[in-house]
Order: C-alpha cells, then structure tokens, then sequence
C-alpha cells in the first residue's frame, strides 16, 4: 500500500488517506467519519463526499501516467449523486476508474461506500492533465 498522508491543507484538516498503491490503477481515498465530517443532520457533508470523490478520481487520473499518482491533473467537472447518508463512525472509502478520455482530458467515474458495503454516493467527472512545471 502506499498512501499519501498530510500532504495538503485539506488532508490534514479533514483527516483523509489517498492510497495509491493498489496496482489495478485506480486510487482509492478514505475518511474516519467524525462529528467533524457532518452537517447539521449529523451525517457525512455532502461537500466532503464530493472532496473524496473528487480526491479518488484525480488521483487515479494520475496513476493513468504516473505510477507513484503524483502527475497534477485539474477537476474540469463533478457531478456526484447523493445515494445514502454515512453516520459518525463510519469510514468510508472513494474509488476511481477511468471510463474514458485520450493523452489530455480523461473521463474518470467513483464511488463511495460505507464499511457496511453500503453506496453513499457516485460521480462522474471529466480531468485534465497539467503539463510539468518547466524547471
């Protein structure tokens, strides 16, 4: 496994893990649901739902081009799907897979599920590939 700990802001604000090591090429994000995590209703907020979701994606947008899933690729679009709601507790995991796209654009679809098997949420976005940085 090789996870991306406490690498930005948000990760350590939030407390999500990015794993990129799975070697089937998809990443996949997980988050500890805390009190921290909910909305006034007490479950998962949806903008960190869509946070994960968007973090799994991007990420394996990466891996599509950098087996370590540190290439930068940029959220062109996210439309997620609010299936059920995930509760203090629970630690849900993000997934990625691309289903399409060619060397600059990549259409990549996820899902998150609750460690009860249960789909909290889907989305499907479209990424972009950030040429490196000139020296």
């Amino acid at each position: 496994m090789s996870e991306i700990r406490d690498e930005t802001g948000a990760q350590r604000g939030l407390g999500y893990v990015i794993d990129v090591g799975r070697g089937d090429g998809s990443a996949r994000c997980w988050l500890d649901v805390t009190g921290h995590h909910t909305n006034r209703h007490g479950v998962l907020h949806g903008g960190i739902a869509s946070l994960l979701l968007d973090s799994a994606m991007g990420a394996t947008g990466s891996l599509s081009v950098d087996p370590e899933g540190r290439a930068p690729f940029l959220t062109v679009s996210l439309t997620t799907q609010f299936l059920a709601p995930a509760r203090d507790g629970t630690r849900v995991t993000a997934t990625g897979r691309i289903t399409g796209g060619g060397r600059s654009l990549l259409f990549i679809a996820g899902e998150l599920v609750a460690d009860d098997g249960t789909t909290i949420a889907t989305a499907s976005g479209v990424f972009k590939r950030v040429p490196p940085r000139a020296g």
